[in-house]
């Protein structure tokens, strides 16, 4: 359904008035350029939910965001259903548009204040043809039932509510346009732990109910195990492994893989002592030299420093991007 091809962006920042006044005195002062994404490549099956996994800093949430359509990638393609987005004018546009929706982290920043739920709700279906003026309001309850919310509170604004009921405010807001894929950024990271099962309850239960398709970004690999069909790991902008959930949470092939799972808590390991992976994301600004994790790496070699390594078929359906696969 989604097909991300050599997705690279770049965000530049020009020096300011102090910073040029600065550069005229003699001072180095250049503009500086952030490396968020570099050359990203995945693909989504309908039906399918993938998760995006990796630490703060490393492009998930501006991938998610390429696409939804909310931003324009440096360089690559977003394709949908076999057509390159860019290419789409018009009324085909549109409908691709309404097809692929965000559902964000902060569901109450993400919420117009000024704005009742019903009207959070049911101005873009209403807007698009989707529904009949006539028929919005019927539209508009039965959407907030599908998510868990009382119709009844759909006169009220998002600050009346618990963050659980904003998320799901959120959702309805996305479903209302009859999507086919959900990009979900950090969806329940905001939410207390019994909140976040609702939620992800709810949204198996969209999926079954809907034939929705999911990119779910989190760091938290407890749940992306357990929604997941296949996850996709990042590091500083780049694909480094991608596999089918349970092989990889079995048998993670990539270093940094094996760092995440090795800190993330287990019921079956309980004495063990939990370490997170060492050394602290470079900065986007100056990413490394060849592969991005070799600063942190305990086996890194000198070819790491020097060549950045391809995603390769380590076995079937798994792919990894590490040179220790060349050896």
């Amino acid at each position: 359904m989604i097909e991300a091809r050599g997705i690279s962006k770049r965000f530049v920042k020009m020096p300011d008035l102090a910073a040029r006044i600065a550069g005229r005195l003699g001072a180095d002062v250049h503009e500086e350029t952030v490396h968020a994404l570099d050359g990203v490549n995945i693909d989504i099956a309908r039906g399918e939910v993938v998760g995006l996994v990796g630490e703060s800093g490393c492009g998930k949430s501006t991938f998610g965001r390429i696409v939804a359509g909310i931003m324009e990638p440096t360089e690559g393609a977003i394709l949908y259903r076999g057509r390159d987005l860019k290419t789409l004018q018009g009324a085909e546009a549109r409908e691709a548009a309404l097809q692929v929706q965000m559902i964000f982290q902060d569901p109450f920043a993400s919420l117009n204040p000024r704005m009742r739920v019903e009207d959070i709700v049911g101005e873009a279906p209403l807007l698009h043809g989707i529904v009949a003026k006539r028929e919005r309001s019927e539209y508009i309850d039965a959407t907030m039932r599908r998510v868990g919310l009382d119709p009844t509170f759909k006169r009220r604004y998002p600050h009346q509510f618990s963050g659980g009921q904003r998320q799901r405010i959120g959702i309805a807001r996305a479903l209302a346009v009859k999507p086919e894929f959900l990009v979900c950024d950090e969806a329940v990271a905001a939410l207390d732990v019994s909140i976040q099962a609702q939620v992800l309850n709810l949204f198996m239960d969209l999926r079954q109910d809907l034939d929705l398709t999911y990119l779910f970004i989190s760091h938290d690999l407890s749940v992306v195990e357990h929604i997941s069909d296949r996850v996709v790991i990042m590091y500083l902008g780049r694909v480094v492994e991608s596999s089918p959930t349970e092989p990889l949470f079995a048998e993670p092939n990539h270093p940094y893989t094996k760092a995440l799972l090795a800190g993330a808590p287990t019921l079956d390991a309980r004495r063990r002592i939990y370490e997170p992976v060492r050394g602290e994301i470079p900065s986007p600004l100056d990413p490394p030299t060849g592969c991005h994790f070799h600063p942190r790496c305990r086996h890194a070699m000198a070819r790491c420093r020097e060549e950045a390594p391809a995603l390769k078929e380590v076995a079937p359906g798994r792919h990894s991007a590490c040179h220790l696969n060349d050896s």
